[in-house]
């Protein structure tokens, strides 16, 4: 099993930046594709970024591309989402996932194991 607790999330106004982090517990996360997804009332869960446990290949959503960048430290069991440039558009409540496989964008397996999520608000 592995817990994921999430911090770093908060309110900002637009432009501004966050990093939210994802402490792993349990198991290792280096074997792990670890992955940040947001999600908004009436809304379904949507796919933020993504860090492969293997060659550490990145995947980024069309519509934080640029401005967000998700990394890990292995030593630490951490994984990090830097958001820059924060839109109102990113407000969401943002959750860190472990054990995922996507393909072009779309989760084909997984995440196996969720956090609670931490909220980021960004005020216009």
């Amino acid at each position: 099993q592995v817990q994921l607790v999430e911090s770093g999330g908060g309110l900002v106004q637009a432009g501004g930046s966050l990093r939210l982090s994802c402490a792993a517990s349990g198991r290792t996360i280096s074997a792990y594709s670890m992955g940040w997804f947001r999600q908004t009332p009436g809304k379904e869960r949507e796919l933020v970024a993504t860090h492969s446990w293997l060659g550490g290949s990145t995947y980024y959503a069309d519509s934080v591309q640029g401005r967000f960048s998700i990394s890990r430290d292995n030593a630490k069991n951490t994984v990090y989402l830097q958001m820059n440039s924060l839109k109102p558009e990113d407000t969401a409540v943002y959750y860190c996932a472990a054990d995922l496989r996507v393909n072009r964008g779309t989760v084909v397996a997984g995440p196996d194991y969720w956090g609670q999520g931490t909220q980021v608000t960004v005020s216009s």
